[in-house]
């Protein structure tokens, strides 16, 4: 298996689940200049990582890739047991991929929502305020739990990788301590390092 990431991107969420899974991958890097080269948009054609290809089957999309990882290898227990547990794991990893994910683009890059560069404060103020009512309800989830659904979940990794963002980018997480927390644990985990020091960060 072959993981395509940049370093940091939401991307560092497979490749944690790739470490926690403990088969044999390669991790290759795409310069941010070459998302839109030719060779890389042969792989994926709207020019984001990840994009995981398992033996010449390639697969992009974030949510696709990690449940195909935790189906692909059930041993390691990251998607749930059960339908109640595996539909617990999904509810979470949809929350972070399609609301907390999506919010942060305003962040990231408002000219793409608002012209005017006078307008963008405010635009990212708006963000970092939806963003805080979002962390608060997954800091909520975490009340009396180690993770997100109760067991360790390839809805975890996202998590991290999002909390991340929000510090990077002054989101205010003030008095949310469960999430403090689960950040602490998250850094203490062998392959959670090991996937940051691979990518550099």
């Amino acid at each position: 298996m072959k993981l395509y990431y940049l370093p940091g991107a939401c991307s560092l969420t497979d490749h944690i689940v790739l470490e926690w899974i403990g088969q044999p991958y390669e991790a290759v890097a795409v310069p941010r200049d070459q998302l839109h080269s030719p060779e890389f948009l042969k792989l994926s054609p709207n020019g984001v990582v990840p994009v995981l290809d398992d033996d010449g089957w390639v697969l992009n999309e974030n949510v696709a890739i990690l449940g195909y990882l935790a189906e692909r290898f059930p041993e390691a227990n990251l998607h749930g047991k059960t339908p109640r547990e595996h539909a617990e794991a999904n509810r979470w990893l949809a929350f972070l991929n399609s609301d907390v994910h999506q919010s942060f683009k305003p962040l990231f890059a408002p000219a793409r929502y608002v012209a005017n560069v006078a307008e963008h404060a405010e635009l990212q103020a708006n963000a970092r305020a939806r963003l805080r009512a979002l962390f608060a309800q997954l800091d909520a989830q975490l009340n009396g739990r180690d993770w997100l659904t109760g067991t360790r979940s390839i809805a975890d990794p996202y998590l991290f990788v999002v909390l991340r963002w929000a510090k990077a980018k002054n989101v205010d997480l003030h008095g949310l301590d469960h999430l403090e927390h689960f950040a602490q644990r998250m850094h203490a985990d062998a392959g959670v390092k090991a996937a940051m020091r691979a990518e550099g960060i």
